[in-house]
């Protein structure tokens, strides 16, 4: 009987994850894609500025060079001018972060877009930035961070009925299946990551060209990060970026599609 209220139990808890889901149906005016999220734009751009002062502190707050910062700012406002992210009810704004170590570059929902200093230093042009940050404009209005938050919520109901209904107290090896449950779970939202970053190398090469850089910068910026990661990168089924080296190959692909008769003449490096 105990058995039976536990598989009814999470039965009825994965249906009303899948159902609750599912539901949540809308298309992306900037990609055309068909989206499950649960945040309106306004909510998006609420979060991102609420946790935007906090993220910069992690990386030693902004940059002191208010000349460099506003480089940045200008270069990221280019591409939101000349493109379909401007379209977009988002409110963008670029930051250079201070931390000269870490590189990286990110984007928070709604808007807020970092760059840190450690990467800016390794950009030789003004394209490669400019490919950086349309790589993060394109997480923006993808609205890659609330279908995260949307995929995270339905792989965590999921898990969470299947640990309840597996779970056996006079069996406590059934937890190792939990477990097993839980980590299926984490690798699910693992690969919504690295989709999410393919998608937005795809974005960065029509932005790019669209600001006037030209879109094979991109290809440099892996070559710098896949210089970067040395021999230490971990497998890539088990990060959310994919291998630069792959991303190489996209990158390529994508152009090609963009350009079949060749990049444009007259883009900035």
């Amino acid at each position: 009987m105990r058995g039976n209220l536990r598989y009814i139990i999470a039965l009825l808890m994965a249906g009303i994850t899948l159902v609750t889901y599912y539901c949540k149906r809308s298309v992306n005016e900037v990609t055309g894609e068909v989206q499950h999220v649960d945040m309106t734009a306004e909510q998006e751009i609420a979060l991102g500025l609420q946790a935007a002062p906090e993220m910069a502190q992690q990386y030693g707050g902004l940059h002191p060079d208010r000349q460099a910062g506003a480089r940045v700012e200008q270069i990221g406002q280019q591409i939101i001018r000349s493109t379909k992210a401007g379209q977009s009810p988002y409110k963008f704004q670029f930051h250079l972060l201070a931390d000269e170590n870490t590189i990286n570059a990110f984007a928070l929902p709604g808007g807020q877009v970092f760059i840190t200093a450690g990467l800016l230093k390794n950009m030789k042009t003004e394209g490669q930035v400019a490919g950086v940050l349309a790589h993060e404009v394109g997480h923006v209005v993808g609205r890659h961070s609330a279908e995260q938050i949307a995929k995270s919520q339905l792989t965590q109901g999921l898990s969470g009925a299947a640990a309840i209904g597996m779970y056996d107290p006079d069996r406590p090896g059934t937890a190792v299946g939990s477990a097993a449950a839980a980590m299926v779970g984490k690798l699910m939202t693992l690969r919504f990551g690295r989709e999410d970053e393919l998608e937005s190398d795809r974005l960065a090469v029509q932005y790019t060209a669209a600001a006037g850089y030209d879109p094979r910068a991109m290809i440099q910026v892996m070559q710098v990060l896949e210089q970067s990661g040395g021999g230490s990168r971990q497998p890539e089924f088990l990060s959310t970026h994919p291998n630069p080296g792959n991303r190489i190959g996209e990158l390529e692909r994508a152009i090609s599609a963009e350009y079949p008769q060749g990049v444009p003449a007259g883009l900035k490096p």
